[in-house]
């Protein structure tokens, strides 16, 4: 992976940093044990409905997804069991259905007014809750990061509002964490960064994301990948390791603090200059 890439040659800034791509690279199977882990949250991790939302509106954008899959190759099959039709399964059961057959986890917001987000999936989250979002638009969820609305807002609407069914457009974000699990969810309470890590207890998560437009049902798919690389990987690249240095530095203490970096960013440069 290119760690340069996700971070800007300055100081940090939020930024789109978008590309365009194919729905059906983003969505094409990569390793069956994302799939297998998936299932393992949504059926075995106690409540079900913490990683899988849908409101009944939300259902016309979900049966276009289901489409749209069988059309880019990739698995939309939502078993119902002998003697239950589709529509006598709940919008949030079947939400979780297909969210046990694709690796990435997916987001449905409607493409008007304000952008509300009716449902999805997400078995991985990153130190969020699905359930708590739903039926807020987009601005008020990413309202809760502070200084994104006034950098990115304005471009988020433009990209939202000119989205066309057979192109995806790709982006990435990125944070550090103290745990490996893609399943970040604030219910599981893993471990935090403090002033007292070492370099092999620091990952780098990166979401890699994509935007594709739901025509039919007037909606928009937002889905995501996470990948989780070892800072000691990242250190290896000098040039990424000087751009992530200068982005913990140069942060706006209120973004630190959202990102739970506040207090350990200074250590955090020091294990990427010196290691430890």
């Amino acid at each position: 992976m290119n760690f340069a890439a996700l971070f800007s040659g300055g100081d940090f800034r939020f930024q789109l940093g978008l590309r365009r791509g194919s729905p059906a690279e983003f969505f094409r199977p990569v390793d069956p044990a994302l799939t297998a882990q998936r299932r393992q949250w949504l059926r075995h991790g106690g409540d079900r409905y913490l990683y899988s939302a849908m409101r009944p509106d939300g259902l016309p954008l979900l049966e276009e997804c289901r489409a749209l899959a069988a059309e880019w190759g990739v698995p939309s099959s939502l078993e119902t069991g002998a003697g239950t039709s589709l529509p006598s399964v709940p919008p949030e059961e079947q939400c979780a259905r297909l969210g046990e057959v694709w690796e990435p986890d997916f987001l449905l917001v409607r493409a008007a007014g304000d952008f509300p987000l009716l449902g999805g999936c997400v078995c991985f989250p990153s130190s969020w809750s699905l359930p708590d979002k739903i039926g807020r638009s987009v601005a008020a969820i990413h309202g809760e990061v502070p200084g994104l609305n006034a950098a990115l807002g304005r471009g988020i609407d433009t990209l939202l509002g000119k989205l066309t069914p057979d192109t995806a457009w790709f982006r990435h974000n990125w944070g550090l964490s103290r745990s490996p699990e893609l399943n970040q969810h604030p219910s599981r309470r893993l471990p935090r960064l403090d002033s007292g890590v070492t370099t092999g207890e620091v990952w780098l998560r990166v979401e890699h994301q994509a935007f594709t437009a739901l025509p039919a049902s007037g909606g928009i798919l937002f889905s995501i990948r996470i990948t989780m690389h070892p800072l000691t990987e990242v250190r290896q690249d000098a040039e990424a390791s000087a751009r992530l240095v200068r982005a913990l530095r140069t942060m706006p203490e209120e973004v630190a603090r959202y990102k739970g970096l506040a207090t350990v960013r200074e250590r955090l440069t020091k294990l990427l200059e010196e290691g430890g």
